[in-house]
């Protein structure tokens, strides 16, 4: 595809530098770079020459050129050979300096970096006493449990059942949590040069380990409302991928849930063009109004689905057990790769685990209960105190998707570390580096400590500087 040709003057016109005594490079580099993660400079134009663009700023060569080494520095742009003065966006730029937890500064933290709980301490200590008591008819055997234990592996079919999936135990494969089993799918299903569809945006981890994997990640946009099945259907014929990753469950980050009748639509896509669905359902359990949604791989089955689940976000993180459940033919492809990487998940974990499991119910009441409060308490906050932010009240999961009226994401996480409030911007959940607009907002924390985080995170908002006017549509820089 022809590049497109950014004109300096008009791109000039719409740069706004900030205000401050950094140096004038670096703020030019910044004022480009929230042109790219916001999307109002697309992926793969051609910036201007530093002589043209230089000359449309009223600024010297020398501070243009600084410029786009940072940004060239950065992975923001690239020298393409034989063009001459020019730089060019890359198509898969992703945003540096925006890890997921940022370096701890000491003093008092809210950590609104992970959406996750803290660990139910009666049951969780119950259910290592029951594992501890219990582990001693393990002791004779050589511990090793490489697809799981019989009895973790048979309760997580019955839960799966429950919901109207018949499955097998000998269906189920117990892992390292849910990103262990993404990579254990990957190692078994694709090939470096693989396209992957995603949910755009989509989980990060997700994406670090499909860019590990070596395949090519084919990203479809979400809507305000959710999916476009439509769009994904015709994008899985269009390139016919090897695997489609999608979080139709209260998905991370945006809490979407995949209607049952685009459900239909994505698996009978998926089926047409045999392209594998791994669906993560990490967060169904976490259904906070309405009834629990069906699994995906329940709809059609005529698609291969490989669900993913996790004891990490119902239960506890520190569990690290997590689960596939596919078929018989792709849990022998998976053990296969698996031996060259471990040799299964301890054994006290997946007893504690199974115990949980046995009792599920009366945790997750408990749970539901607590994160609708803590949930209601975020949505009162923003429209109270941040009117101008917008979001939808998700049904389940444990987050909310805001939406700033500026590209100001990062801007915001690295001010509002200085408040004691750890967050995750938006642009870290773009397959390309994008949605500076948007704050992911775990309702995870204890009520009192939620409040006190909202309140730090919107005098941290207050306190940014006021960006540069935000240019509508790619025209207002002179596209060609």
């Amino acid at each position: 595809m022809r590049d497109h040709h950014l004109n300096a003057t008009l791109l000039a016109e719409a740069l706004v530098l900030s205000p401050g005594r950094e140096a004038t490079h670096r703020k030019l580099a910044q004022a480009l770079r929230q042109a790219v993660l916001d999307g109002r400079l697309p992926l793969g134009a051609r910036l201007p020459s530093e002589r043209d663009l230089a000359a449309a700023l009223r600024l010297s060569r020398t501070t243009v050129t600084a410029a786009y080494t940072t940004l060239r520095d950065e992975g923001f742009v690239v020298t393409r050979h034989g063009t001459r003065g020019t730089i060019t966006l890359p198509r898969h730029a992703t945003p540096v300096n925006t890890p997921l937890v940022a370096a701890d500064r000491g003093g008092e933290m809210f950590d609104l970096a992970y959406a996750a709980l803290s660990a139910p301490p009666v049951a969780l200590r119950g259910a290592y006493e029951v594992a501890l008591q219990v582990l001693p008819a393990h002791l004779s055997s050589h511990g090793y449990a490489p697809t799981g234990l019989p009895e973790l592996r048979a309760r997580i079919a019955a839960r799966f059942a429950a919901r109207g999936l018949p499955t097998t135990p000998e269906q189920i494969v117990v892992t390292f949590g849910a990103q262990h089993a993404l990579h254990l799918l990957l190692r078994a299903l694709v090939a470096p040069g693989d396209r992957v569809l995603v949910d755009q945006p989509t989980y990060p981890h997700a994406l670090d380990a499909l860019r590990g994997a070596g395949c090519r990640v084919v990203p479809v946009a979400l809507t305000d409302e959710g999916w476009d099945a439509e769009g994904v259907a015709l994008a899985m014929r269009q390139i016919a991928p090897r695997l489609a990753y999608l979080i139709p469950d209260y998905h991370n980050p945006t809490g979407h849930l995949m209607p049952y009748t685009q459900r239909a639509l994505v698996a009978l896509a998926a089926a047409r063009t045999r392209t594998t669905l791994i669906v993560d359902e990490t967060l169904v359990e976490l259904t906070l109004d309405g009834d629990k949604p069906p699994p995906l791989a329940s709809v059609d089955d005529r698609a291969n689905v490989v669900t993913i689940g996790s004891a990490s976000k119902v239960f506890w993180g520190g569990l690290r057990v997590g689960w596939i459940r596919a078929s018989r033919e792709v849990v022998d492809r998976v053990m296969t790769a698996r031996a060259a990487v471990d040799l299964g998940v301890p054994l006290v974990e997946q007893l504690a685990t199974s115990i949980l499991l046995e009792n599920a119910e009366d945790v997750l009441t408990a749970r539901r209960t607590v994160l609708r409060t803590q949930r209601d308490v975020v949505a009162a906050f923003l429209r109270e105190q941040l009117p101008e932010w917008s979001f939808s009240l998700p049904r389940g999961g444990l987050s909310v998707w805001a939406s700033l009226p500026a590209p100001v994401g990062s801007a915001l996480c690295a001010r509002a570390e200085g408040y004691g409030v750890r967050l995750t911007s938006g642009a870290r959940f773009g397959a390309d580096g994008l949605f500076e607009r948007q704050l992911r907002l775990p309702f995870t924390l204890p009520e009192a400590e939620l409040r006190e985080a909202l309140k730090r995170l919107s005098l941290a908002y207050r306190t940014l500087p006021v960006e540069g006017r935000i240019a509508r549509n790619h025209t207002e820089f002179g596209i060609v």
